[in-house]
């Protein structure tokens, strides 16, 4: 199965992505801080990360990064209301970082959806029952 993990300190939004994503067949995995999120991608085969840009502690650019140094074969999805600044100052730079996409917020169901599944038909052929096996090296 297409393993998912959410990266977000808005609870709402956390719930939002995990209902509309297992509503889809997706097992999804939240975390509500970028430390958490990484620890996740230690615990659990991830297949792509969804996260926010601006969180408390580690923001979301330095979790795409290291994410990216640590396990390369995980997509990462970036999604940003952008705070006071507005998405377009943040999303381009986690492109640059490793991120595959962007989502603006406020996003709808649509275009979650979308992006998704975009990046399972990248990564798996569009097969999201198909699991991505980690490398040797991440396993360790």
């Amino acid at each position: 199965m297409y393993t998912t993990l959410v990266i977000d300190d808005d609870s709402q939004i956390l719930h939002l992505c995990r209902v509309l994503l297992e509503r889809e067949g997706y097992t999804v995995f939240a975390a509500a801080t970028g430390d958490a999120g990484l620890e996740m991608c230690c615990n659990e085969s991830i297949d792509l990360v969804i996260t926010d840009i601006i969180m408390p502690d580690k923001d979301g650019l330095e979790t795409i990064s290291e994410i990216k140094t640590q396990f390369p074969e995980i997509r990462i999805v970036a999604m940003s209301g952008g705070g006071r600044l507005g998405p377009d100052s943040y999303l381009p730079l986690a492109k640059k970082l490793g991120a595959a996409d962007v989502l603006c917020k406020p996003f709808t169901r649509n275009e979650l959806l979308t992006v998704v599944e975009e990046q399972v038909r990248e990564n798996t052929g569009g097969n999201k029952d198909k699991s991505i096996t980690p490398t040797e090296e991440t396993q360790n």
